[in-house]
């Protein structure tokens, strides 16, 4: 225990360094504006820090490199769906959203942003939406610890479900304290941490091989199709059409991340996008391509340890420990907690909003005050936790499958809804409860088949029908009054 004291050390400055920016922020949410979306008053480089740290999660330095190790570069399809898609959501959506969300009564949260866009008094849309939320975040948040418990397990040698204890609490500890404005800076801090770490471990593997051109002679001299993206490197089996589809399809799903699409919404101008797009495009396209190296040379440098089970994930791990010395190490190990961290309080804050206003407000107090609204949002923090720290508990779990399973819900559920209600002027209610239910139960029903056209990824036929029902019912029903009409019309020029 003696010889880990470095690194405890290391993490223990860390952790409280985040906890800190939690107790720093505690004092200053007074409305639920404020402690779910700052008051709108985050500048360009904290949102764009903050939406691509919250969205790479854990997966970023386990899930892809541990993907990368098994097959080579072919992994790198879903780094590309992702990049496309992390820029178009920037482009299209981002402006549009912090716009309207402004102009159609001050949403704060995703679900009661379509309450006020459709004037659904029922708020049956937003109730909708709230109990997807709820369920795929629970999977998306129980990933997160999944990673932290295997990061503490494995670098400090105790039990699996002592560490997922001390990750949850952590998280629950600055997300309860801190709110929105905690979660903003503490990601920022975490997405430079992340950048510099998934940058300097594969430059210096690479390095320490002979350089980039002695590093891809061995990895083909290993395997030719670990440099082939259209071959699968662990069974060399070349991928089919559906195969490159589904791992592209990723991108689909940023449409409908609520805990990225909040980060529009809170930017302090509309103005502020632009400047954003750029640093989150940038930031993402570096660090899906490193850490895809991550993997292709880690199987170079440690070879076939990490092929058991899913030990593959344990990769950047594994090579931390082997490159450097133990409180450096410490310091880069803590990159994997702020890739936890950064989303497992966003999903947090998110699921909370959702349980808060959109259940307690919307159909149980009405009348509830500011101070009563924040306290149930904070009991509802550690609810969530706990529940997704019980689907943790299954240590056969892996942490890309979790957030796969999540992410293409997510996509499949709010990804066509947001992007009729900001470009389609002829989406009604009626359109959007359509939209979320056909769109969420296809992505579950259809990730539970499998084999011939099941093996597509489920976010492209969720999303697809999804699509096709917004348009259906939207046009089959009434269409929407005169004044939600003129409020689509005006909104883009919210300047606010």
């Amino acid at each position: 225990m003696y010889a880990k004291l470095p690194v405890i050390l290391a993490f223990v400055c860390y952790l409280m360094f985040m906890i800190g920016i939690g107790m720093y922020f505690y004092g200053k949410n007074r409305t639920t504006t404020e402690y779910f979306l700052g008051g709108r008053k985050l500048g360009s480089w904290v949102v764009s820090m903050s939406a691509q740290a919250s969205d790479m999660s854990g997966w970023l330095l386990m899930g892809l490199p541990g993907a990368a190790y098994l097959s080579g570069i072919s992994a790198g399809w879903i780094a590309i769906g992702l990049g496309i898609g992390t820029y178009l959501n920037w482009l299209f959506v981002a402006k549009r959203l912090r716009q309207y969300t402004k102009v159609a009564g001050d949403a704060i949260t995703l679900p009661q942003f379509f309450k006020n866009r459709f004037r659904d008094h029922s708020g049956m849309v937003s109730v909708i939406a709230a109990v997807f939320i709820l369920i795929f975040f629970l999977f998306y948040t129980a990933s997160g610890f999944v990673s932290c418990a295997t990061l503490f397990s494995s670098v400090f040698g105790i039990s699996y479900v002592a560490a997922l204890i001390i990750g949850a609490v952590v998280v629950i500890s600055y997300t309860f304290a801190g709110g929105f404005f905690a979660v903003c800076w503490t990601d920022f801090f975490q997405g430079l941490l992340m950048f510099f770490c998934v940058l300097a471990v594969p430059t210096i593997a690479i390095k320490s091989m002979g350089g980039f051109s002695p590093f891809l002679n061995q990895v083909n001299d290993f395997n030719p199709n670990f440099l082939n993206m259209f071959v699968d490197g662990q069974t060399n089996v070349p991928y089919t059409t559906i195969g490159i589809i589904s791992l592209v399809a990723w991108g689909f799903g940023y449409f409908g991340q609520p805990h990225i699409l909040v980060r529009f919404m809170g930017i302090e101008s509309p103005d502020a996008i632009k400047k954003s797009r750029r640093i989150a495009t940038i930031w993402v396209v570096i660090s899906l391509t490193a850490a895809v190296l991550i993997g292709v040379s880690g199987r170079m440098f440690l070879g076939d340890i990490l092929l058991e089970g899913t030990k593959q994930e344990e990769i950047y791990i594994t090579m931390v420990s082997k490159i450097f010395p133990i409180f450096i190490g410490g310091i880069f190990h803590s990159a994997i907690l702020a890739a936890i961290m950064s989303t497992a309080d966003s999903q947090l804050l998110v699921t909370a909003s959702a349980i808060t206003e959109d259940f307690y407000h919307n159909k149980i107090r009405p009348n509830a005050s500011p101070m009563e609204l924040m306290w149930v949002s904070r009991i509802c923090v550690m609810a969530v936790a706990v529940i997704a720290a019980i689907i943790a508990t299954d240590q056969n779990s892996t942490v890309l499958g979790l957030v796969s399973y999540a992410w293409a819900g997510f996509g499949a559920a709010f990804g066509p809804l947001v992007l009729c209600s900001l470009f389609w002027k002829r989406t009604n209610k009626f359109g959007a409860y359509a939209g979320i239910i056909v769109g969420g139960v296809t992505s579950i029903v259809w990730a539970q088949l499998s084999g011939g056209i099941f093996d597509l990824y489920e976010i492209v036929p969720g999303f697809c029908f999804g699509l096709i029902a917004i348009i259906i019912v939207s046009l089959l029903t009434p269409a929407p009054e005169p004044k939600i009409i003129a409020e689509f019309e005006s909104y883009q020029t919210c300047k606010d």
